[in-house]
């Protein structure tokens, strides 16, 4: 995968395709989210945003990621009793962990999961179009 900033100009590129404006907002949360390794709120990304442009809102975070989720630049994903996290679209496909203690998320891919999902739905007459798979864990005490 390319660096932050190609990644950023590559989205800001296909929005721009799209006809989307470009704004100072669009562009900073875009390069946020490009070089975030992590799956951050909204409020998070808006604490990241200040530090780069004091007296940017908060809603305008939230205007900013519905336009970049409508236009398929970023994936919001609302895991079980959580508010909603984003990511970018682009990322290689991956599911998720999510530690119900810590609210840690944990990306993960595993071919031997991706077959067998293809072959449960070809048993069943089906092609997956899509999918996400989220498992809800908790670390092990392994002392008892």
């Amino acid at each position: 995968m390319s660096d932050p900033h190609q990644r950023a100009q590559e989205l800001t590129d296909a929005l721009r395709d799209s006809g989307i404006r470009i704004t100072r907002q669009r562009r900073l949360l875009l390069h946020i989210v490009s070089r975030s390794d992590d799956h951050p709120d909204a409020v998070e990304l808006h604490r990241r945003a200040s530090e780069e442009m004091p007296g940017i809102s908060l809603s305008t975070v939230y205007r900013t990621l519905t336009a970049l989720e409508e236009h398929g630049v970023i994936q919001r994903h609302q895991f079980q009793n959580d508010i909603a996290r984003f990511e970018r679209a682009d990322a290689d496909h991956h599911d998720h962990m999510i530690d119900l203690d810590s609210g840690e998320v944990v990306e993960f891919h595993s071919e031997q999961i991706e077959r067998l999902q293809s072959e449960l739905a070809a048993d069943a007459g089906y092609e997956i179009v899509a999918h996400r798979m989220e498992l809800y864990v908790r670390k092990i005490d392994k002392d008892n």
